[in-house]
């Protein structure tokens, strides 16, 4: 019976969750857009004092590893680490898209279209989009590429069965795949509350990640940009 605390920053969305056995027990998550860095210890305290646990009953930390927001990506493994380093506890690192996919298929509409795959897409600016495919077996069968996205993008799997699309990347391409089996689930963002059972399996089988070197998965170069109304 693991007592597990997920961290979630790949996105706008920051939430925490502590989960047991799979399932999750308490979770907070705060909405402001890319407020990680004045929130997400706040959110961490908050949900330890409400569910009345303390830090040395956790069994391990899990944190999404990307890809998604450099920014947020840092933030969350830094401070899932700070929490190992001082806890001595063992980290677990969790794709953000495998994440989301839980979500999907946690839903009400993988469960009307039982044989459709899964696609969660985060957004990595413009057309193009962070995305894999799993089954509803939750088997990735594609690697997790930064794809640009227009109206021929999985036609061949369209043509074959439905495909759900979920997450702030498919929300942009409603537009663009029009295909009779594309179906969409508006507004869905990875979050801590759908870590719990990979977070258990990973625990189950002792798939923890070095601390010291652990590293976000970004997929793509950090470009910094100037802020629109800064003042020279």
């Amino acid at each position: 019976m693991a007592l597990i605390l997920s961290i979630e920053t790949s996105t706008q969305m920051c939430s925490v969750a502590l989960s047991e056995n799979g399932t999750t027990r308490f979770a907070k998550q705060h909405h402001d857009s890319y407020s990680h860095a004045s929130h997400l210890t706040v959110l961490i305290e908050s949900l330890m004092q409400e569910s009345g646990m303390v830090f040395s009953e956790v069994d391990a930390i899990a944190v999404s590893s990307g890809p998604g927001s450099y920014t947020g990506l840092r933030i969350g493994i830094s401070t899932a680490k700070g929490i190992c380093y001082a806890m001595h506890k063992p980290l677990i690192a969790i794709n953000s898209l495998e994440i989301l996919a839980w979500q999907i298929r946690q839903s009400e509409l993988a469960n009307q279209t039982p044989h459709a795959l899964l696609c969660p897409m985060i957004d990595a600016r413009r057309m193009e989009v962070y995305t894999t495919l799993y089954n509803t077996a939750m088997q990735q069968l594609t690697p997790i590429t930064a794809e640009i996205i227009d109206n021929q993008s999985l036609a061949t799997q369209l043509n074959e069965q439905p495909i759900i699309f979920a997450g702030n990347g498919a929300d942009k391409c409603h537009e663009v795949i029009t295909h009779p089996n594309a179906l969409f689930i508006d507004q869905c963002m990875p979050l801590a509350h759908h870590m719990a059972i990979p977070a258990q399996l990973a625990f189950h089988e002792n798939r923890f990640e070095d601390v010291a070197y652990m590293e976000p998965l970004y997929l793509k170069d950090f470009v910094a940009t100037t802020p629109k109304n800064k003042v020279f």
